[in-house]
């Protein structure tokens, strides 16, 4: 019985990284070729020197940032989960709570085939209601314009990601305080003297992630030595 279930699970994962790894491709190749295509289509290429420029002016803090939440959202992911959300974006938003949330009421750990299960399925779930619901948006878009841009309801629409995240970290930051409010602490006071910053968000994640995991580990070692 065990050996079945791990000849299914290898099966699992090679038929997950095939389809994964193509889709990727042909993902990329599309959003890549979009531009170009409607170029030649138009007859309106943009100059490709000042493209080149741009890109080195913001693309490569971009690359950094993507190796940044490839390694840090991977593991808590999954293969199946991680193609998922890498191609259909939007994984700080929407795709990281949705997973870590569906872990959560499944009582799953990282790196089980159990979470590798629940993470898809809630990632590919929530990919789906978003594709719904901004079907149903742009449908209502022009019926519900004076509400979206109603002055009363601005600060709700702008405060709807840190409430998000707010409420998602709290269950974990009082499972382990001492660990959370260090790194919490030192991001508070550099975003508050440093305002810039909040565009570099992904970025930072990787130090404040170090800063938590040492203190974890020295955590471990005094409760060792103890």
């Amino acid at each position: 019985m065990e050996e079945n279930k791990e000849m299914y699970l290898a099966k699992y994962a090679k038929a997950t990284h095939r389809i994964g790894r193509i889709t990727s491709l042909v993902t990329l190749i599309m959003l890549l070729g979009a531009p170009f295509a409607i170029g030649a289509y138009l007859g309106a290429f943009p100059n490709l020197g000042a493209v080149g420029k741009a890109f080195l002016s913001v693309g490569l803090v971009w690359t950094v940032s993507s190796i940044v939440e490839f390694l840090v959202y991977t593991p808590m992911l999954g293969s199946g989960g991680g193609y998922l959300a890498f191609i259909t974006g939007n994984l700080i938003n929407m795709k990281i709570p949705c997973a870590m949330n569906a872990r959560d009421i499944a009582e799953t750990k990282t790196g089980t085939p159990e979470n590798e299960i629940i993470s898809t399925l809630s990632i590919a779930t929530s990919s789906l209601v978003t594709i719904v619901v901004l079907a149903i948006g742009v449908a209502l878009l022009v019926p519900l314009q004076p509400i979206l841009q109603s002055e009363t309801l601005a600060p709700a629409f702008a405060n709807v990601v840190p409430a998000l995240f707010g409420a998602m970290a709290y269950q974990y930051f009082r499972k382990m305080p001492k660990i959370a409010v260090i790194p919490l602490a030192i991001m508070t006071v550099l975003f508050i003297f440093v305002p810039g910053l909040a565009s570099s968000t992904s970025i930072l994640v990787m130090p404040a992630g170090a800063i938590s995991i040492g203190l974890a580990y020295l955590s471990y070692r005094k409760r060792k030595k103890a």
